[in-house]
């Protein structure tokens, strides 16, 4: 990609935009002052969300939900039946942990997965750096049923979109500070991007959980 004059006024006094030659077509180049970024960052995410990831959701069983596709298997379990290392949680679920993690380690299930967006993808940071309510894996009360945990993911999600949405230009362009330990120093932009990426890895891995569910069953 190569920029080229728009016209012989090569001093860049013509005011007309400069244009860019892209495989020998030339394109006007984006005034790069009107772009929106925070709506460029949000559209990635609530894109993904609203035509792929949540759809995908619909429907998804207790069943489908605790489904141990392999062992070991890390779940979220009624308290007190876990064998798990570290057994987290403040109400009658835990969900299973271990420090350092083993290697490799356990296969985990959607259950698992979902609860790992909502607290740690998406919670924590909407409380570090939103005002959202505190949310850390050893207290969270971490659901039981895949209606409960839809439920909490969506409370999770809204509450994220909202702060992104409320960020400016110079709100991205802030330190994250020391939440993020090693990383205070990155852009809040960065940190979007990583939470974007997150929610969109972690929501395939379920995605692929329920396709294998259901060619498990339709075998069955």
């Amino acid at each position: 990609m190569t920029g080229a004059a728009d016209g012989g006024d090569r001093g860049g006094t013509s005011g007309r935009r400069p244009v860019l030659s892209v495989g020998g077509v030339s394109v006007p180049a984006m005034e790069t002052t009107t772009i929106d970024w925070t709506a460029q960052l949000l559209d990635q995410l609530e894109w993904h969300w609203r035509m792929q990831l949540r759809p995908r959701l619909e429907g998804l069983t207790d069943d489908e939900y605790l489904w141990e596709p392999a062992q070991p298997a890390w779940n979220v379990r009624p308290r007190g039946t876990s064998t798990a290392p570290v057994q987290a949680g403040s109400g009658p679920f835990t969900i299973d942990f271990a420090v350092p993690e083993p290697d490799p380690p356990p296969v985990t299930t959607i259950a698992w997965r979902l609860a790992h967006i909502i607290v740690g993808v998406l919670g924590a940071r909407s409380a570090a750096h939103f005002g959202g309510p505190p949310v850390d894996y050893p207290t969270f009360a971490y659901a039981g049923t895949a209606d409960a945990a839809l439920a909490q993911l969506d409370d999770a999600y809204g509450r994220w979109t909202a702060g992104v949405r409320g960020l400016d230009a110079a709100g991205l362009a802030d330190p994250c500070g020391p939440a993020e330990g090693p990383y205070a120093e990155f852009p809040m932009a960065a940190l979007v991007l990583h939470i974007n990426r997150e929610v969109i890895h972690h929501g395939a891995e379920v995605a692929l959980l329920r396709d294998l569910y259901r060619a498990r069953t339709a075998a069955s």
